[in-house]
């Protein structure tokens, strides 16, 4: 069975992401194709779709490296989700299902359940859903994809310091939901930009490793049904 690029991709990707792959270092067809067990052609259509989301570049002599993004470059990631997510919470406001609320209100009641309790492990994750599922309400393909490779980008780039009160971050976003649910597109904007705000006021350059690393060229499975973003 041929394994899709998207896989592929995916799972590069994600290695990029958690550092398996430093930045700067080379991308070969033949290490990622024994890494993930499929053959050079899905391995080179992900390594251009990377380099199209800018988490590859091609360099003369040396081909398929990861991308050493800038300070500006990072920030400037950050200054756009802030103008995006408002926006995705406005049109959410507009075009949200009723499956969406249901997923949206389970998400605030477990989060503040948890932040009460003092229980962070998970409410990181838990925040990312949230916000995937608030992007998927907004019913645009185009801006769920682009907030999808923000969320992306932006864990590559940086580290975020938990909240000093979580259950006050998970209220924020329960009076989000609120506003969604009323169809209130002007607060359900004004609110999630104020959340956006104090969230990238968490984030902390994540400073790549300057050890030199070796990345482990075993096969590593790849999950040919895609994984979600």
């Amino acid at each position: 069975m041929r394994i899709p690029a998207q896989s592929v991709c995916t799972a590069i990707r994600d290695d990029i992401v958690s550092g398996v792959f430093e930045r700067g270092s080379r991308l070969t067809e033949e290490l990622l194709a024994r890494r993930y067990g499929v053959s050079r052609v899905p391995v080179r259509e992900a390594l251009r779709t990377l380099e199209s989301e800018g988490f590859v570049v091609t360099r003369r002599h040396a081909g398929a490296c990861v991308a050493e993004p800038t300070e500006r470059e990072a920030a400037d990631l950050l200054e756009v989700r802030t103008l995006l997510e408002p926006l995705g919470a406005a049109r959410a406001a507009q075009r949200r299902t009723e499956a969406h609320l249901k997923v949206l209100r389970g998400l605030v009641r477990l989060g503040q359940e948890r932040a009460g309790r003092g229980e962070d492990e998970d409410l990181r994750s838990l925040g990312g859903w949230f916000h995937e599922t608030l992007a998927q309400a907004s019913g645009s393909p185009g801006l769920i994809a682009l907030l999808t490779q923000l969320r992306h980008k932006i864990a590559w780039m940086y580290v975020v310091e938990q909240p000093a009160r979580p259950v006050d971050s998970w209220a924020e976003r329960g009076a989000i939901v609120d506003a969604v649910a009323r169809g209130d597109a002007d607060r359900a904007r004004a609110l999630a930009a104020r959340h956006a705000e104090r969230a990238a006021a968490a984030h902390r350059p994540r400073r790549p490793s300057t050890a030199p690393r070796r990345v482990r060229t075993s096969q590593h499975s790849v999950n040919s049904a895609g994984v979600r973003n």
